[in-house]
């Protein structure tokens, strides 16, 4: 990169019809962990004005009711009224889950797999990324949009801010000079509200109440603000738009200052390392800048199906460390698969906490420690 650019990030609130499609399926997730920690949860959620569409692979001990469950997640989320197709009383739950295919079962399965050893659930690419430039160990601007996303929700469930509705979006631009972020540029929140409140009410509300609390010291009467920039947003959610799990894996993420292997996270279970060595390469990351190693860091890791053992892995420091001391720190660790899960203890009902407001650089997560 130049030493000077603008980077923006993006986030979107629970409400956000894809962020109510992955909530659903770690709901379906967490609930099978708590009766049955061997469950093998490969959950897709649809959801499309009044219907709910579950598909996917579960194999697991545990008894579910899924539409209890479904319901559950939608209410929590606040998409109650009656009067909208979507909401958690009337819609209709469509349920085409299968069980996981023995094939893929006998090489994640330790007593079955070739190598006597928890093999990955599937091949693929993962990525983890820390920097120093906040002390989330996160880039800049996701973690800012988070914060405001955030912001909207607690505003709206504590019925600070009444005509806050759950469907909402948020985007921020930061300026770097030699790599370190200087100031905000720019805001662009899109939230959705009750039909009796203009324009002019949203923009006051951004302003003066959201901005200058989550920004903290980043807030800047330089920044220019975007508050719903097509004058209304009064129809969101699934009622309005298709969501669907997966589809915001680079909000899950690093808000794209890092790469990304394609995996998505929600409504997979711990064998599936999409998830759980993607959390693990953060982990990584983050002990060795926390280590002094660099100022900013990203682990590759590679897996073949049914093998433990990685295919390879990748660190890059971006010239802000030593990268052979780097490489010699990062292959200390163990990145099989039932190592990762044990290190990590994933094998618990911890998923909802994480659907929202990005995987990463949220406390009282194992491998954000």
């Amino acid at each position: 990169m130049s030493n000077e650019y603008i980077f923006s990030s993006e986030s979107v609130t629970e409400g956000h019809p894809d962020k109510v499609c992955d909530l659903i399926a770690d709901t379906v997730l967490d609930a099978c962990l708590e009766q049955d920690k061997k469950s093998h949860v490969a959950c897709e959620v649809l959801c499309k004005e009044g219907n709910v569409i579950l598909a996917g692979e579960i194999t697991t001990g545990a008894s579910l009711d899924y539409e209890a469950l479904v319901r559950k997640a939608i209410r929590h989320i606040g998409y109650t009224d009656p009067k909208e197709a979507f909401n958690a009383d009337t819609v209709k739950i469509t349920n085409l889950i299968t069980k996981q295919s023995p094939e893929i079962n006998q090489g994640v399965d330790q007593a079955t797999s070739l190598s006597r050893d928890q093999g990955a659930g599937d091949q693929g690419i993962m990525f983890g990324y820390a920097t120093n430039e906040t002390l989330e160990l996160m880039p800049l601007p996701i973690l800012l949009a988070h914060k405001l996303a955030r912001g909207l929700a607690d505003d709206r469930k504590s019925r600070a801010v009444r005509w806050l509705r759950p469907d909402g979006k948020t985007q921020v631009s930061v300026e770097y000079v030699d790599g370190k972020p200087t100031r905000v540029m720019d805001v662009v929140v899109s939230t959705q509200h009750s039909a009796d409140t203009n324009r002019e009410t949203t923009c006051d509300y951004v302003k003066t109440a959201l901005i200058p609390k989550v920004l903290g010291r980043w807030n800047d009467p330089s920044i220019k603000l975007h508050v719903n920039p097509t004058g209304s947003f009064v129809l969101g959610g699934p009622s309005a738009d298709c969501g669907v799990t997966g589809r915001k894996i680079i909000v899950d993420t690093y808000g794209g200052f890092a790469r990304h292997g394609g995996g998505a996270f929600s409504g997979k279970d711990p064998s599936k390392v999409d998830r759980s060595a993607a959390y693990f390469c953060r982990y990584v990351a983050r002990q060795l800048v926390e280590a002094g190693l660099a100022n900013r860091a990203e682990i590759q890791v590679a897996y073949a199906i049914g093998e433990a053992q990685p295919v390879s892995i990748k660190v890059d420091t971006f010239g802000t460390g030593d990268e052979k001391k780097a490489v010699t720190f990062v292959k200390k660790f163990d990145f099989r698969p039932a190592a990762i899960i044990d290190k990590l203890d994933l094998l618990r009902p911890i998923y909802k906490t994480t659907t929202n407001y990005g995987h990463f650089g949220k406390a009282g997560l194992s491998w954000e420690k």
